[in-house]
């Protein structure tokens, strides 16, 4: 019993270590700086109490990334969501080309956000203008140059990002459904809807908890997409939390501040991801 404890702290000693100094240290100093007047340049710092997070409820900037953020999030994550599942649904039935389908379906996840962003940026700009002047639809014409068009265009992309990456958590929970109740129930006469309500929606459950924590955390967090596809234009409107904070910290300077703003964005993301969890697993089926 000795040796499997010293074995068993030995293997996790490197992780702790590292997650210690890259992320729980650092944490303890963000707390401390989102109380004083750092500013990213000077050494000596101030301790000015609570009135970075007072300044972060007058800056209107901030609360319209908040509500833009948010309302990308509940889009981008029901959509995620519907289009992995749907394609899980697809790719599991037998047929001869279900593997190469599955990999085209997998690979934009495999490709970076910024240059993602930049693609998407071109597709948007070029690609639609040039559709939208030869085939006369002008709302293919300005694609990014107004919010409504940027908070779709953004959609778009995470969409085609991440469904793919869902898709494969989808199909893991699909595999795990024994034949025997699928088989049992096509005996019985159940329909795909039957099926679909009773049988696969129930036992899936865990796997919809898991996608459903992996899209909201990402949407809440991107950054890079939304610096490369619309840099926050126009007029910060598509600005999200992330860049938000970003642009707080290295732009103006307010390194404080924008710490402030870190930690009421951790604050806020963790409570919607334990709550989340919370419903998701209360109706999860064990087999």
């Amino acid at each position: 019993m000795r040796h499997s404890k010293v074995a068993f702290y030995g293997f996790i000693a490197p992780c702790f270590i590292a997650f210690t100094v890259t992320v729980i240290i650092p944490f303890i100093f963000g707390i401390y700086y989102s109380f004083t007047d750092w500013n990213g340049i000077k050494s000596d710092v101030s301790l000015i109490g609570f009135s970075n997070y007072a300044e972060i409820f007058n800056d209107k900037d901030f609360g319209s990334s908040f509500l833009f953020t948010f309302l990308f999030a509940v889009a981008s994550v029901l959509l995620i969501n519907i289009i992995g599942f749907s394609l899980a649904i697809i790719v599991t039935r037998k047929f001869k080309s279900q593997n190469v389908l599955r990999t085209i379906f997998f690979m934009p996840n495999l490709i970076g956000g910024l240059i993602l962003g930049f693609i998407w940026q071109f597709i948007f700009v070029k690609v639609f203008n040039m559709i939208g002047d030869a085939t006369g639809a002008k709302w293919l014409l300005g694609w990014l140059s107004t919010t409504e068009t940027g908070f779709w265009g953004l959609v778009i992309l995470m969409c085609w990002q991440m469904s793919g990456y869902i898709m494969i958590i989808y199909i893991a929970a699909l595999q795990n459904i024994p034949t025997e109740l699928i088989e049992a129930s096509k005996i019985d006469g159940a329909n795909f809807k039957n099926r679909m309500k009773h049988i696969i929606f129930p036992l899936i459950r865990p796997g919809f908890t898991v996608c459903l924590f992996l899209t909201l955390s990402n949407a809440f967090k991107l950054y890079d997409q939304n610096l490369s596809l619309t840099g926050g234009a126009p007029r910060n409107s598509t600005q999200m939390l992330a860049l938000n904070i970003y642009n707080t910290a290295f732009k103006f300077n307010k390194m404080g501040q924008a710490q402030a703003k870190a930690i009421i964005f951790f604050i806020v993301i963790a409570l919607i991801s334990l709550i989340q969890v919370y419903f998701s697993k209360k109706g999860e089926v064990e087999m």
